[in-house]
């Protein structure tokens, strides 16, 4: 008779446990779609030209989601997953390229070419304006040469060094 007590209390424990079990594995939250959906946001379509992964309607990038949720479920971190793609499709899949290689010109170039034009605009700002040697200076009280003055000097200058 005890051991009928032992097993039917050990039975009455089994069954109260494997439902709590069972309700504990549904408590855990699977990966949602905006968690796959902000790692995908970061990375473009290989297949369409300028599509983030995220919007992308194809198959192939459904996927890839799919295979990002894998991945997080799998404990991936985001860098590792990112990493992956690029491996697999080359860096042009990344929103952001890496700074590796020729990538680091995307860093350094474009403040470079900004600093230069300040420098060269804030050179010619500063330069006050040079009077040509070849224009004729003209006093206040002298009046302008006409046209054909101007042309019997051209005439004067031509035959002197002919």
């Amino acid at each position: 008779m005890k051991q009928l007590k032992w097993v039917t209390l050990a039975l009455a424990v089994i069954l109260i446990l494997i439902p709590s079990t069972i309700v504990g594995a549904q408590d855990e939250s699977p990966i949602t779609d905006d968690e796959v959906n902000a790692l995908a946001e970061e990375l473009y379509c290989p297949v369409c030209e300028n599509v983030p992964l995220d919007v992308c309607p194809t198959k192939a990038c459904a996927q890839w989601r799919d295979l990002i949720r894998e991945k997080i479920e799998l404990g991936w971190s985001e860098k590792q997953i990112k990493e992956f793609f690029a491996e697999q499709y080359g860096d042009q899949v990344m929103a952001v390229p890496p700074r590796r290689g020729f990538n680091w010109l995307i860093y350094v170039l474009p403040p470079l070419v900004v600093l230069i034009g300040m420098v060269v605009v804030a050179r010619v700002i500063g330069k006050p304006g040079k009077i040509s040697a070849a224009a004729p200076l003209v006093e206040q009280n002298e009046k302008p040469a006409t046209p054909e003055e101007i042309i019997d000097e051209i005439e004067k200058d031509l035959r002197r060094k002919a």
